[in-house]
């Protein structure tokens, strides 16, 4: 299991080496929830796993099912500070509260599990401005404690119309209009990476992918802007396992192969 120690907001990386040639790949299980294993070599697998700043620390315990046994490996998740901010919002943007349609379209994309591993490597820097607000961050809307928000991503302080480029390659399989009901997340770009990887990019001024589009590493897929909910233009950027908002720096910094 890597990284190990790990801290809240980490992706844990799981390498499994099996005894069989099972066409069934392992499963793994942690704090009540069961993640998929994918294939990476010869009776090998890997699986990663989501930590966020709304778990508690301490000591887990992944449960691998596999070659008709049951194994278990204690790993330690460090605690975390998160910065607090105090965001105000006009009450026009504050009556803003997204469609159904909105989220139940980014649900079903953040739920991808696409065998094939579309990337390579370390991720991009999806924008050449500098980030403005850090992975975690949790606030206060208007004065009032957001109880289950933290900052889904990192944003990047750039001005509209600048180049917004895919983090890695993947296949665009989300793409959300304000015309059609995206009233939240503004104009938007999913790429799905493959294994339960996906990263997301709102409040776009425009958007030059289609949805089915394989894209590259560095392809302009959109343009900064300020759609939806957004006090200025910038870029924001998510990157989720299984459905799960986890920091994306360590994937900019050294990547899972």
């Amino acid at each position: 299991v890597q990284p190990s120690p790990a801290q809240l907001g980490d992706t844990l990386s799981v390498t499994i080496d099996t005894q069989s040639d099972s066409p069934t790949p392992p499963t793994l299980t942690m704090q009540g929830q069961t993640y998929p294993a994918f294939a990476v070599g010869t009776r090998r697998y890997r699986a990663f796993l989501p930590t966020t700043p709304l778990d508690s620390p301490g000591t887990w315990t992944i449960e691998v099912t596999g070659d008709d046994t049951v194994k278990t490996i204690g790993v330690s998740v460090g605690d975390r500070d998160f910065p607090i901010q105090e965001i105000w919002l006009s009450p026009e943007v504050n009556a803003i509260e997204g469609t159904d349609y909105e989220f139940d379209l980014v649900e079903a994309f953040r739920a991808l599990e696409t065998p094939e591993q579309f990337w390579n490597g370390p991720f991009l820097d999806p924008s050449s401005g500098p980030i403005s607000t850090v992975y975690g961050v949790r606030r206060y809307y208007n004065g009032e404690w957001a109880q289950d928000y933290y900052h889904r991503g990192l944003d990047y302080a750039a001005p509209e119309g600048d180049a917004v480029t895919a983090a890695a390659s993947g296949r665009v399989s989300l793409t959300g209009y304000v015309a059609d009901g995206f009233e939240l997340h503004g104009n938007t770009v999913g790429i799905d990476h493959g294994q339960g990887v996906t990263t997301i990019y709102l409040h776009l001024s425009a958007i030059e992918v289609r949805e089915g589009q394989m894209v590259q590493a560095g392809d302009i897929i959109g343009r900064v802007g300020s759609t939806g909910i957004s006090t200025g233009p910038h870029l924001h950027w998510g990157l989720y396992i299984h459905g799960k908002s986890v920091d994306p720096i360590p994937w900019l910094e050294r990547g899972f192969k």
